[in-house]
């Protein structure tokens, strides 16, 4: 398999504007490790071998337990993961599933017994963007190599 060829050249400006979103969530309240969690497990649902590969190395760098990385895709079957952790996750394949049954209401309401508004507002746009960013990695085939890290 070879990459189609690299967004942040063929559209600079439109990579730039991804590259700012991403710049956007660092600034908000999100927890770092849940972040990576939503990170990971949008990239699994949707099978982007590149995000995977660089969530779950964010997510060591940070302190994340390889028992928790490895267990994600069966989060509702352990005892690893918080309540407020568990119901991001439930809004993470919500969102990532949309057509599957669009967000349940109690899937948002679960989410909001624990964030405010604004911290659920946060919690969104972490998902949709990483979904965009698996969809930009899967449409080019972005092999899982290296990549930039966004300070």
């Amino acid at each position: 398999m070879e990459t189609r060829f690299f967004m942040e050249k063929a559209n600079p400006k439109g990579y730039t504007a991804m590259l700012g979103l991403e710049k956007y969530l660092m600034s908000t309240s999100i927890d770092k490790k849940l972040r990576e969690l939503i990170k990971i497990r949008a990239s699994q649902i949707n099978g982007c071998a590149f995000c995977i590969d660089m969530h779950t190395k964010d997510a060591r760098k940070i302190g994340e337990t390889e028992q928790r990385i490895y267990a994600l895709n069966a989060w509702r079957e352990t005892p690893f993961f918080t309540p407020e952790e568990r119901t991001v996750l439930a809004l993470t394949e919500a969102i990532t599933l949309v057509t599957e049954g669009h967000v349940a209401d109690d899937v948002y309401n679960e989410v909001r017994r624990y964030f405010d508004e604004t911290k659920t507002s946060e919690i969104i746009m972490a998902i949709v963007t990483i979904n965009a960013w698996n969809r930009i990695a899967i449409a080019t085939r972005k092999i899982p190599l290296s990549y930039i890290e966004i300070t």
